[in-house]
């Protein structure tokens, strides 16, 4: 079923010119004479609907909205998966939830994730092996420093950042990774990501904040070195990867980015933590999450305009796109208030629309139309594939990858709809899901037993309101075979009931 997918596109390089099959038409880009070079950028826990070329009307992104326009808007473009780790885990391997060998978030401390192991294939190291140079800056959460999964050991040519998540809850911590070694930050004592007020604190007073304020802002510094290596290897194909931290919480974020929020008066009550689980008090949590967004776009901004500068931005494919959806924790981050996910069901950790479905952007100029919009569904293991057959390898992607290559689609060109798009998630439950057409089939609660399977229609129902099983129930029968069929079982991350437990962990 998988290689049947996969099999629809070939690519035949000629002197000049490359063609695209597969499905009944052909597309040339006559005059190339160089590979293209790629850039991805990845927000973190971004939501659908914050940005304002999604719909967003508070938060103010405009280099973000500027990339819209100058390139194509992906409608149904679905993360890797509803947390951090397994999400890029799908998108590096090209590996849907259910072959992905990580498939939830599993600490390794003192420091990482569960590691992908040597012999999984990334991204990276495709495109290394194709002649490219690659880097990645931000967080990793694949694979702890001493282990398997560390960036170098993944095809990564220059690392720079976090490479565990837990450690990247903090953006004024002590160090960073520069490549293995750690790079010194000027924050003494570091900010911890966890913390509450200190006792006796008055939550009224704005001082009582202050300790959650750093010095050396972390992503500042990842962003200096991501430039950078634009720069370095302005003359040679490079891949940038560009995991940002931003805007997972905590809600750090330095004040004069916080400023033009602050001067429109919300009404933004203190976040003060309490008992309850949280980051950091902030007290204005409402400013502080718009404007982390607002940075992010503003380092969008600068890559694009050194791209610019270079002269490098007609040969370079840029990508945008968010790990999952907006992050759970209302009183922290109040995504009613800016409306984070719109008309979807569901958060971060979910597998309903609102948890996966993500804001994406594509920017290749004179390839991809400008100002376009494109209602394909595709998903974070099509991105593998799409980037080779973009760079004329198609052919170098593994036979296991779930991926289709996406690039007839950013060509404008029409191709068949994909065959299912699957997710299956361990945690927050237990969930499972497959999307066929537009019918998508979902378990909940699968940890406590639960087998039932709810179903929805998303051409008519996109906000998951009505389950329509008891009126298909052939369509629930076929969707819940395939939640069978296009899955292997995880020793690590099993899916229960339907999995057995790893009781040696």
């Amino acid at each position: 079923m998988i290689g049947s997918v996969l099999k629809r596109f070939t690519v035949i390089a000629l002197t000049g010119l490359v063609l695209w099959g597969g499905t009944g038409s052909m597309q040339g880009i006559a005059g190339d004479t160089q590979k293209p070079n790629i850039i991805f950028i990845l927000a973190d826990d971004l939501g659908y609907r914050e940005m304002g070329c999604f719909g967003q009307e508070r938060i103010k992104t405009p280099n973000l909205d500027q990339l819209a326009s100058q390139g194509m808007k992906l409608t149904q473009h679905y993360s890797g998966n509803a947390v951090c780790a397994p999400s890029r885990c799908v998108l590096l391997t090209g590996k849907h939830p259910g072959h992905a060998f990580v498939r939830a978030n599993k600490s390794t401390p003192p420091e990482g994730q569960w590691p992908i192991p040597d012999d999984e294939v990334t991204l990276a190291e495709l495109l290394h092996r194709q002649g490219y140079v690659t880097g990645a800056f931000g967080k990793w959460g694949l694979g702890g420093p001493e282990s398997s999964g560390r960036p170098l050991n993944q095809g990564v040519d220059r690392f720079f950042g976090y490479n565990c998540q837990a450690h990247a809850h903090s953006y004024y911590p002590s160090y960073l990774w520069d490549n293995e070694k750690h790079f010194g930050l000027k924050n003494s004592p570091e900010v911890p990501g966890h913390a509450s007020l200190a006792k006796g604190a008055d939550p009224s007073d704005p001082v009582s904040y202050d300790q959650f304020k750093g010095q050396d802002y972390a992503p500042d510094r990842i962003h200096e070195q991501a430039l950078q290596f634009i720069r370095d290897h302005k003359d040679e194909p490079f891949f940038l990867y560009y995991p940002s931290v931003i805007p997972h919480v905590a809600l750090h974020v330095p004040d004069e980015d916080l400023e033009p929020y602050l001067n429109l008066g919300w009404k933004d009550p203190p976040f003060t933590r309490g008992k309850g689980y949280g980051y950091t008090p902030h007290f204005t949590p409402r400013a502080a999450y718009a404007a982390m967004i607002s940075k992010l776009d503003h380092y969008v901004g600068n890559v694009l305009r050194t791209l610019d500068e270079l002269e490098l931005a007609d040969n370079t494919l840029v990508v945008f796109s968010s790990d999952n959806g907006t992050t759970h924790l209302g009183e922290e981050v109040d995504y009613e208030f800016f409306k984070s996910v719109g008309e979807l069901r569901g958060l971060k950790g979910s597998l309903y629309e609102g948890g996966v479905r993500v804001p994406t952007l594509v920017r290749w100029p004179n390839r991809v139309a400008a100002g376009t919009s494109e209602d394909f569904v595709s998903g974070f293991e099509d991105w593998m594939p799409t980037l080779l057959d973009a760079v004329g390898a198609l052919d170098a992607v593994p036979t296991e990858v779930d991926g289709i290559s996406l690039l007839p689609t950013l060509l404008g060109k029409k191709q068949a709809e994909r065959e299912y798009l699957y997710r299956e998630f361990p945690s927050y439950g237990g969930q499972q899901t497959i999307r066929v057409g537009d019918w998508k089939a979902v378990r909940q609660n699968m940890a406590k037993g639960n087998l039932k399977v709810e179903l929805y229609n998303l051409a008519t129902d996109v906000s998951e309101s009505k389950d329509v099983a008891a009126q298909h129930p052939d369509v629930v029968n076929k969707l819940t075979q395939m939640m069978s069929e296009v899955r292997t079982p995880s020793i690590d991350f099993p899916l229960v009931p339907i999995d057995p437990r790893n009781s040696s962990k």
